[in-house]
């Protein structure tokens, strides 16, 4: 069997991001860091799904197999659930050697990750995605972290994983609604630094829709293309690497105002293009077409276009206030990142005045 794959560079800590296309093999998890024992960190949807193909994956390299079974949904990643990864580190004796497997979408590949940092200072773990939404962004670049009440993804650490294995035959068991937040994270990379890429995408909308294999490896192995050359230009996010967040810095608010697992990450994400997209174009980077264009796009994804009224008594107030708590902000002043051109992006602030207007153009 020959793989497929790409690696993110950098340095002595590099490694393989794989793509398999009828599930899982022993020869996708060689690469894989050998060890006495192994925990598999998934949650109770994915479990009955995928938990015993990935066991028997691995069941040659590790002698001991452990698992976590954690409860599904956004509103699950906090410090109770990673206690639960910690606890059973602990409870079954496991040491700096072991290896974490983290199978599930972004929830669960973050907290992984953000447990295998902090356990015994770090060990190494392996991120295997089976959404849409994690196989294109999450589980490449070492970004783990879990929710805070106030604020998304506020408590974490850079730390790589040391493979990536995305079977995209789980995307076949993905709700359709997850599979369109997954789409907002494939659809950015287009506006930020490649609109070839969105020319195809608008070419291949249906396609990606109706779940056609081709079409699914070629968007996922793009966005892990460029994702790749991002992380690797700027691992820990002190410049380039801010511009992956297009459409975040509103769609956080999105989430943590109507409360975590409301709306999905990525339809928080996709409201959030179209607000900064629309800021953009207030301040003359691009033009109202470029707009329109990106919201046709968003729209036939079945992504939501319009951003919720999280504050009926001052919506645009609340928004700036929870965009205030975000990582990119700086002496409490909001960094956007704003398109300054087709396939072109840059982080700056923009004055407030200016920031309600969008707001109150682009909410519902």
């Amino acid at each position: 069997m020959q793989k497929s794959g790409l690696t993110v560079s950098l340095g002595d800590r590099a490694y393989d991001v794989l793509f398999a296309v009828d599930g899982f093999s022993e020869a996708y998890f060689e690469q894989a860091p050998l060890a006495l024992s192994a925990l598999i960190v998934t949650n109770d949807v994915v479990a009955s799904l995928y938990l015993e193909d990935l066991k028997n994956s691995i069941a040659e390299r590790y002698k001991k197999i452990h698992v976590v079974i954690l409860k599904d949904g956004e509103n699950y990643k906090n410090w109770e659930s990673l206690n639960l990864i910690f606890d059973a580190l602990i409870k079954f004796g496991c040491d700096r050697k072991t290896v974490l497997f983290a199978l599930g979408g972004g929830v669960v590949g973050d907290m992984t990750g953000f447990a295998a940092a902090c356990y015994m200072r770090g060990v190494p773990f392996v991120q295997v995605p089976t959404t849409l939404l994690s196989q294109v962004d999450s589980s490449v670049g070492g970004k783990t972290a879990i929710n805070h009440p106030h604020g998304k993804n506020m408590i974490g650490a850079f730390y790589q994983p040391q493979l990536v294995v995305c079977d995209i035959s789980t995307l076949d068991t993905l709700p359709d609604r997850e599979l369109g937040a997954g789409l907002a994270e494939v659809i950015k990379y287009g506006p930020i630094t490649d609109m070839q890429f969105l020319i195809w995408l608008e070419t291949n909308m249906n396609a990606l829709l109706r779940r056609d294999r081709t079409a699914l490896l070629h968007a996922i192995r793009r966005s892990c293309e460029i994702k790749a050359q991002v992380v690797a230009a700027d691992e820990r996010e002190s410049g380039l690497r801010a511009i992956l967040n297009f459409g975040h810095t509103f769609g956080h608010a999105i989430e943590a105002g109507m409360g975590y697992g409301v709306w999905l990450h990525g339809e928080g994400v996709a409201a959030g293009m179209i607000m900064a997209a629309e800021l953009s174009c207030r301040l003359g980077m691009v033009d109202a077409a470029f707009v329109d264009r990106l919201r046709a796009l968003i729209q036939r994804a079945g992504l939501p276009t319009k951003g919720p009224v999280v504050d009926a008594a001052d919506n645009a107030g609340r928004y700036l206030e929870l965009m205030r708590i975000d990582k990119k902000s700086e002496a409490g002043e909001i960094r956007f990142v704003l398109i300054d051109g087709p396939g072109k992006a840059v982080v700056r602030p923009a004055p407030d005045a200016l920031v309600r207007e969008v707001i109150d153009a682009c909410c519902a």
